[in-house]
């Protein structure tokens, strides 16, 4: 195995890592995060109430 195979092997991978980070990972964790803040403001205005001016 020679050095420019070696690197042409690890570029390969690079890229394909990065393709996954760009097309995979990332949407699915925005939207778990999004997802989890929506969550946790629901949450609390269940057990605090809606927003407003009070009473």
């Amino acid at each position: 195995m020679t050095a420019d195979s070696r690197g042409d092997t690890s570029k390969r991978k690079e890229t394909r890592l990065f393709l996954f980070l760009v097309a995979c990972l990332f949407p699915i964790l925005s939207v778990m995060i999004v997802g989890g803040y929506g969550f946790i403001v629901w949450m609390y205005q269940m057990i605090a109430g809606p927003p407003g001016p009070p009473v």
